[in-house]
């Protein structure tokens, strides 16, 4: 029970606390799905834009976190 406990709690962690990525993700998937639905995007347009966009959700994401995180001094070593 711990570890199915554990995993839930992980797969929530997801979302919240990467709220921005998953819904921009979740928007990628929407609008491609939407784009293929109605015959705009084949099936090879429609992989590459969804690799595209999530690589490219994930991209924004890790530079806007890098940006807004404060880090730490290192402590160097004695010679």
């Amino acid at each position: 029970m711990n570890v199915l406990t554990r995993a839930v709690r992980g797969l929530i962690g997801l979302f919240i606390d990467d709220g921005r990525l998953a819904l921009t993700v979740i928007g990628v998937l929407i609008l491609v799905g939407l784009l293929t639905q109605f015959g705009a995007a084949g099936g090879a347009l429609a992989m590459a834009l969804l690799v595209a966009g999530t690589i490219g959700a994930l991209l924004v994401n890790v530079i806007h976190t890098a940006s807004t995180v404060t880090r730490q001094p290192t402590k160097t070593a004695k010679r």
